[in-house]
């Protein structure tokens, strides 16, 4: 009689998990409804993991927004920044394998490291290059600007100014991935893309996921990627895929795919009986490395206010509802993602949009984590994230109309247009050619983007919106004591005039 009880208690139990289970899934699905309406996403991906079984994986909407194809769960999306805690896996395999140390300098392994602070170039160590604190300033253009070998970035990177001591500052770095990438190269004797694909997609069955996100397209099934501009509406922008700095964000997957790897990280390491990352090594990648104090660079902060944010190997963390939460958003012209797992509740989300900065993926998240986590069902997580970004948007609005009001109209450059064409040079960030097309400025970065300059006002123009980005830049031309051009100014860069 009281097996018969027993059992009937497990049976009982059983329907009240499955019943509580597609409940959840029922208000997830219906916040992301709603969410891609207004946020007028084209396609998405959500998964959720708990307990080491998918209880949602979905997918949304269209790969392109022309063709209509639905998005299935074999599309490619871009895992952009997510990437990052992929890498981070790798090096603790490596280390598992006795072929490295996390306290072992970065010059041992990629010998032309160079930094313009020598004593940071000599100290760096490996697990610096995962952490944004070696001190360095971003240099992010030199990959938007220009299409160097990964060796030529690393090496243009020595010019970025040292922003605050070794260790002693948090300064967001992807050409230290890029770094991360030659150390594993160096370190098991293969390109760091064969390396993750032999030790992680592959154990993990993960099938269609590319480490060099330019494979997609002989691949197949990927989506488009897309902005909502304010002035232009939704608009297709170029894919940017920069595989010179792949491992900080080029690996592209599929929602497939991103429930094995969640599987695995929920599992500790651990994916079908089989250890892929020894337990000391794998709480290493989740322990704080470097302090972000308590704004830390997520808006959402004003909704979940942590009380303290780090950043481990590839993941941000912070408190939520006094449980510890590590994620990493991703971002990448027109395509973006979020990744979230929370340990001692054996909860992981992850999140892939084709809609540049749909930030829907951090209500998903939140909200996914109340409902799987906490069986909270309080918080309204769209409407908060929606409003909050609304505000940002109606405040660059606002901005945008402001700085065309403080044009100064009726002002003529102070030379003729011809004497601004020449040969400009940047140490770091390579050639910029400025010539003259039917009586208008262009100005191409080192043979690979192209802008046209429109007057602005006085020597300053303004660039035209670019096809990855889609922004506008303003570009300012100094004249030196002589009457000549000396140099411009955008994006915060010089460049400076060759004689």
């Amino acid at each position: 009689m009281k097996k018969l009880i027993v059992v009937f208690l497990i049976g009982c139990c059983s329907q009240m998990v499955s019943a509580q289970k597609k409940a959840n899934n029922k208000k997830l699905d219906a916040m992301i409804v709603q969410g891609m309406n207004d946020w007028k996403v084209p396609g998405l991906a959500a998964i959720v993991v708990k307990d080491g079984e998918v209880v949602f994986q979905k997918t949304y909407g269209v790969k392109n927004l022309e063709t209509k194809e639905p998005i299935d769960e074999n599309t490619l999306f871009n895992m952009a920044s997510t990437t990052k805690a992929v890498v981070a896996i790798a090096m603790g395999m490596l280390v598992d394998d006795g072929k490295l140390e996390w306290d072992d300098k970065v010059t041992d392994y990629v010998p032309y490291f160079k930094l313009s602070d020598s004593y940071i170039t000599d100290d760096a160590q490996v697990k610096d290059l995962l952490t944004h604190n070696l001190g360095i300033g971003n240099a992010d253009a030199l990959w938007t600007l220009d299409s160097l070998s990964t060796k030529e970035t690393i090496q243009h990177f020595r010019f970025a100014e040292k922003t605050s001591p070794l260790r002693g500052g948090f300064t967001y770095q992807n050409i230290m991935y890029a770094v991360a990438g030659e150390v594993i190269a160096a370190a098991s004797g293969k390109p760091w893309h064969e390396f993750v694909q032999e030790r992680i997609f592959d154990p993990l069955e993960m099938t269609r996921t590319q480490a060099i996100a330019a494979n997609i397209f002989k691949t197949g099934n990927y989506v488009t990627p897309y902005l909502n501009d304010y002035e232009d509406g939704m608009v297709e922008v170029d894919y940017g895929f920069s595989d010179q700095i792949g491992p900080a964000g080029m690996i592209c997957s599929t929602a497939h795919d991103i429930s094995n790897y969640l599987t695995f990280l929920v599992n500790d390491g651990v994916y079908k009986l089989d250890t892929l990352v020894q337990p000391k090594t794998f709480k290493k990648l989740f322990e704080p490395h470097s302090f972000l104090g308590t704004t830390g660079i997520y808006p959402t902060n004003a909704l979940t206010k942590p009380n303290w944010n780090t950043y481990g190997l590839g993941w941000f963390q912070q408190d939520y509802k006094g449980h510890k939460l590590d994620f990493h958003t991703g971002s990448l012209f027109g395509l973006v993602a979020i990744a979230g797992i929370m340990h001692d509740k054996n909860t992981a989300v992850y999140v892939f949009a084709n809609l540049d900065h749909a930030e829907l993926r951090h209500a998903i998240l939140y909200k996914a984590l109340d409902l799987y986590a906490f069986d909270d069902d309080s918080r309204d997580w769209h409407t908060e994230v929606f409003n909050l970004y609304e505000g940002f948007k109606d405040k660059r609005i606002e901005n945008f109309k402001r700085d065309k009001d403080e044009r100064v109209k009726n002002t003529q450059p102070s030379l003729s247009l011809a004497e601004y064409e020449g040969t400009y040079t940047n140490n770091m960030l390579g050639n910029a050619q400025v010539t003259m097309l039917k009586g208008q400025l262009q100005m191409n970065f080192n043979d690979f983007i192209t802008y046209s300059l429109e007057h602005w006002h006085y020597d300053t123009f303004i660039t035209n919106k670019d096809s990855r980005f889609y922004e506008k830049s303003k570009v300012n031309f100094d004249i030196n004591e002589a009457g000549k051009i000396s140099q411009f100014h955008i994006m915060g860069e010089k460049f400076t005039k060759e004689k």
